[in-house]
């Protein structure tokens, strides 16, 4: 499995690290630099010849999720990661819908504008994660996403 990451995301790299042995995967892991062109990314990841690309949540990769999309699919890579990147072509994406961790963001503003201190509000833990999948990609790369999945899907793109 490559994993496409760049210095936004190394929070999220031992998570990723500690997951991998107990799902039996073997991690290529690619630093994408500002200067580190993301074609460079996938063409390493293809000679590493990985059989998917897990594209990890970061300000960047948002910004460039149709490029990245697109690279996926020119280099016949299935490619996932987060949901919102989905509409953008990812094949598939799966955690907290894009607006939750905002829904909250004006009360704590408020709170703190009122004089509490940050590190006494309560931090809120997920309670909602989605599964979100492109048809449009799977067919672009010749993938037959198994009916089963698509019924727990939350979002389909057609």
């Amino acid at each position: 499995m490559g994993v496409l990451w760049d210095a936004f995301a190394t929070d999220q790299l031992p998570i990723i690290d500690a997951s991998a042995p107990k799902l039996n995967v073997q991690l290529e892991k690619v630093e994408v630099r500002p200067q580190y062109d993301l074609e460079h990314a996938f063409l390493t990841l293809k000679q590493r010849r990985v059989a998917a690309v897990l594209v990890v949540g970061s300000p960047i990769f948002f910004r460039d999720q149709a490029k990245i999309a697109e690279l996926a699919i020119r280099h016949r890579l299935p490619a996932g990661g987060f949901v919102s990147g989905v509409a953008g072509g990812l094949l598939f994406g799966y955690g907290v819908p894009t607006s939750v961790p905002y829904c909250h963001a004006a009360d704590y503003v408020d709170k703190i504008l009122r004089g509490a201190k940050p590190g006494d509000l309560p931090v809120e833990q997920p309670t909602k994660f989605e599964l979100a999948i492109n048809l449009k990609t799977a067919k672009a790369l010749g993938l037959t996403i198994p009916p089963s999945l698509l019924q727990r899907a939350d979002q389909v793109i057609e």
